[in-house]
């Protein structure tokens, strides 16, 4: 919102003119420069390759505060959440605004249970794909070809169209994930059940083979819930400003959710969790850990530590503390004697004690422990991006639908600072 009382000066020093820009503030965090009217009044562009110094849209979602190591949704730490929500709560709370109710808690519950069968007709389209495909291809595909499927729910300015829509790609990306997994091993799909939660559910799907019956666990099932409450949502990152920028042109909500995955593919965005495994397994065993910190020390040793410290988070991430307790309740249930794991908890006591890592404020974060959590629970590290994806749905289609429901919003449309050539004529072969 814009506050009259707040502006800029920018003065052009070589044109010895001056440009008077009104200050926005939001409900916390820092104030923004409203540059909508710079060109038109000087000609000229900003300048911010990554968009790291710029506001892209308002939004009432998700505030971040680096600094302080502040993750709210909708105003609620996000450590509360975690601990006193179910995923499902954490998905009403970003796609309406408020946490649900008694009778709205038990009518969204029911309606995201019964969208979570897909159009049988999918399953042969999974089989268009190699055997070998990246479950992160198979999901981005079979996601944008939804669209195809439910034609109902792709009218963008119908308000019950876009609520369907959203239900629906909450409700059937754990489906078609699983199915993703299920195909990439060659086990046959399992069909989901409705007397399940949305976690355990997505875990018999997984998990659950026709020749036994499927028992979830319950401490494993409350890790996968809370592994999905703290990949909800994150702000404008690249997979969410992707979302909303295919979103503003229009396009079907399916297309949209399709584009934030591939984004989200991106080693640098969603493979975070992966990468700390790759780095486990380098490391190999216990008695190379001192090796690899000293490593990790040397500024000209190509090696780096993966699942430590945070872009965002300067200080702590908040979602480490609550999947650092879930990740020790895993490993504790499970009793898993695995060198690997042992690494892992071997390298986390020695971050947390290291005045390196703490000079460094290099703190385990949410990454390092949903790594290891995942892999405790049986899934391969081709999966790990996947179900970062089902998390982050939530937040994608949230996001998605404040967009636009916004009546400020218009087609995104970048500029650029032209460095290419000046205009020049045309030569034939002959004259070149």
């Amino acid at each position: 919102m814009s506050d009259s009382n707040k502006t800029v000066l920018l003065v052009d020093n070589a044109a010895g003119t001056q440009t008077e820009l009104p200050v926005m503030s939001g409900s916390v965090g820092p104030d923004v420069v409203d540059i909508r009217a710079l060109y038109g009044s000087t000609g000229m562009f900003t300048y911010d390759p990554g968009y790291g110094a710029t506001g892209s849209c308002e939004s009432g979602l998700t505030y971040i505060d680096g600094e302080k190591g502040i993750l709210l949704h909708r105003g609620y730490p996000i450590e509360q959440l975690a601990e006193q929500a179910n995923f499902l709560e954490v998905a009403y709370l970003l796609l309406n605004g408020e946490l649900p109710n008694e009778a709205e808690k038990a009518e969204f519950d029911s309606a995201i249970t019964n969208h979570t069968m897909v159009h049988e007709q999918l399953s042969q389209f999974y089989r268009g794909f190699r055997r070998d495909a990246h479950p992160m291809a198979i999901l981005c595909g079979v996601t944008g070809a939804l669209s195809a499927f439910y034609h109902d729910s792709t009218d963008i300015s119908d308000p019950v169209q876009r609520m369907i829509a959203s239900r629906r790609l909450i409700a059937k990306m754990p489906t078609l994930a699983a199915m993703a997994y299920k195909y990439s091993i060659g086990q046959p799909f399992n069909y989901p059940r409705n007397d399940l939660n949305y976690a355990e559910n997505f875990l018999q799907m997984c998990f659950s083979v026709p020749a036994e019956e499927y028992h979830p666990d319950p401490v494993l099932s409350k890790a996968m819930d809370k592994i999905f409450i703290l990949h909800a949502d994150h702000e404008q990152n690249a997979s969410t400003s992707t979302v909303r920028l295919a979103g503003s042109s229009g396009a079907n909500p399916f297309a949209c959710i399709a584009a934030g995955i591939a984004s989200l593919w991106g080693p640098a965005h969603g493979g975070a969790n992966e990468a700390v495994l790759d780095m486990l397994n380098e490391i190999g065993d216990k008695s190379r850990i001192g090796e690899y910190v000293n490593k990790a020390r040397d500024k000209n040793d190509p090696f780096r530590l993966f699942g430590f410290g945070h872009r965002v988070y300067k200080n702590f991430d908040p979602r480490a503390k609550v999947m650092r307790d879930t990740c020790h309740e895993v490993l504790g249930k499970l009793g898993i004697n695995d060198p690997l794991l042992e690494v892992a908890m071997e390298l986390e006591e020695l971050a947390l004690k290291d005045q390196y890592f703490i000079d460094k404020k290099l703190y385990p974060n949410v990454d390092f422990y949903s790594g290891i959590i995942l892999k405790a629970l049986g899934f391969p590290t081709s999966m790990f991006t996947v179900l970062f994806a089902v998390a982050r749905t939530v937040g994608w289609i949230s996001q998605w639908k404040e967009m636009v429901e916004d009546p400020t919003q218009r087609i995104g449309r970048p500029r650029q600072l032209y460095t290419g050539p000046t205009m020049r004529d045309f030569k034939t072969i002959s004259q070149r």
